[in-house]
C-alpha cells in the first residue's frame, strides 16, 4: 500500500469529501494560496476555488460564528484554527451554541461542523501556541472530541467527521503532519468511539493519546528487551471514548498507566482513570493506575525545558518499572 504523511492524509480526505459534496466547504485564516500556518490546505484552492476555500479575518469568534449559522442552513463547513489554544477565543460559539442548538431544538436543528486544529509541543512555539487542551472542550455535552495519532487514522476520522451531524473538535498533532503511514487511496471511515491496540501486551496497559501514543510504542520497544510486554491502546476518540476496549486491556494485563501530553490536572486521564475504576476492571489491578501527563506550567520556549514539561519516552519506561514493581507480573 502506498504511503502518505499525515497532513497528505488531511487534505486527500477532505478533498476527497469536497469532490463528493458541494456543501462541504473549508474556512480559516490563510489557507488559500498560502495554504494555511503548516500547509495543510497547499494547493486545494485551485482545484475548489475562493468560494469553497475561504480566507477570512483573523477572528476566530468569527470563523467558529459563520460555521455554527452555515451548518444550521444545512452547510457542511470545515473550519480551520491555526493554533489549537486560539479556540479559547471560540468558546462561545462551540460551548453555548454549537453544542446546544440540537439539543435545545429537540434534533430538528444540526450543527455538522469540523473544527480542525494543530495542537500539542515540541515546535518551540511557546505558552501561546503549544497546548493540549483537549479536556476542555472533553467536558462539553454536544461536542465529539478526536485525536488521531497515524496517517491511516486521520483520514479515516476525518471522514466520519464531516460525515457527522454533530460538531466534533479534530485536533492534528504538530510533530505528527510529517509522519508517514500506510493509506489507501480511496475513501473509507473510522467509526468514533472505537479504540486501537496499536501494539499487543500482557503485562501493562498503557493508554496514550496523539504524540504520546508514538511515545508509548517506543518506550514498549525498550521494555521489550528487558521481558515486559506492553499494551498500548490508542483511543482515537476521546468523545465518544470506547471504555470496553481499555476495561479489556486492564482486565488482561492487570496494570493501567495513562499518558497524556495536556497538563496532567483535570487531564482526560483521570477521567479515564476514574472510568477504570469503577468498572469490573478495578478487581483485576495488581497496582495502582498511574497518570502521566504535562506539568502544571506553560509550555516554555527553550528546548530543554519544553521536553521536561511534556512526558517523554524515558518517563514512560520508569512508570511501568514502577507500576510493574508495586504489583505483579503475570504471564
Amino acid at each position: 500500500m502506498r504511503e502518505l504523511t499525515y497532513l497528505e492524509a488531511v487534505r486527500e480526505a477532505m478533498s476527497q469529501e469536497m469532490r463528493k459534496n458541494d456543501d462541504v466547504f473549508l474556512m480559516g485564516e490563510d489557507i488559500g494560496v498560502y495554504g494555511g500556518g503548516f500547509g495543510v490546505t497547499k494547493g486545494m484552492v485551485e482545484e475548489f476555488g475562493d468560494k469553497r476555500i475561504r480566507n477570512t479575518p483573523i477572528s476566530e469568534a468569527a470563523i467558529a460564528g459563520v460555521a455554527v449559522g452555515s451548518a444550521l442552513t444545512g452547510m457542511r463547513p470545515i473550519i480551520e484554527l491555526q493554533f489549537s489554544d486560539f479556540i479559547t477565543i471560540a468558546m462561545d460559539q462551540l460551548v453555548n451554541q454549537a453544542a446546544k442548538i440540537r439539543y435545545m431544538y429537540g434534533g430538528k436543528g444540526k450543527v455538522p461542523l469540523v473544527l480542525r486544529t494543530p495542537s500539542g509541543s515540541g515546535t518551540g512555539a511557546a505558552a501561546q501556541h503549544s497546548q493540549s487542551l483537549e479536556a476542555w472542550v472533553a467536558h462539553i455535552p454536544g461536542l465529539k472530541v478526536v485525536q488521531p495519532s497515524t496517517a491511516y487514522d486521520v483520514k479515516g476520522l476525518l471522514k466520519t467527521a464531516i460525515d457527522d451531524d454533530n460538531p466534533v473538535i479534530f485536533y492534528e498533532h504538530k510533530l505528527l503532519y510529517k509522519q508517514k503511514g500506510e493509506v489507501p487511496e480511496e475513501p473509507y471511515s473510522i467509526p468514533f468511539g472505537k479504540a486501537d491496540i496499536k501494539r499487543k501486551g500482557t503485562d501493562v496497559t498503557i493508554v496514550a493519546t496523539a504524540m504520546m501514543v508514538h511515545k508509548a510504542l517506543e518506550a514498549a520497544d525498550q521494555l521489550e528487551k528487558e521481558g515486559i510486554h506492553v499494551e498500548v491502546v490508542d483511543p482515537r476518540t476521546l468523545i465518544p471514548l470506547d471504555e470496553k476496549t481499555i476495561i479489556e486491556s486492564v482486565i488482561r494485563t492487570r496494570h493501567l498507566i495513562v499518558v497524556h501530553e495536556a497538563v496532567k490536572r483535570g487531564g482526560i486521564g483521570g477521567e479515564i482513570a476514574s472510568m477504570v475504576a469503577e468498572s469490573e476492571a478495578f478487581h483485576h489491578l495488581a497496582a495502582p493506575i498511574k497518570r502521566l501527563g504535562g506539568a502544571a506550567v506553560p509550555i516554555p520556549f527553550n528546548e530543554e525545558l519544553e521536553k521536561a514539561a511534556v512526558p517523554q519516552v524515558v518517563d514512560i519506561v520508569e512508570a511501568v518499572r514502577e507500576v510493574l514493581v508495586g504489583g505483579m507480573v503475570v504471564r
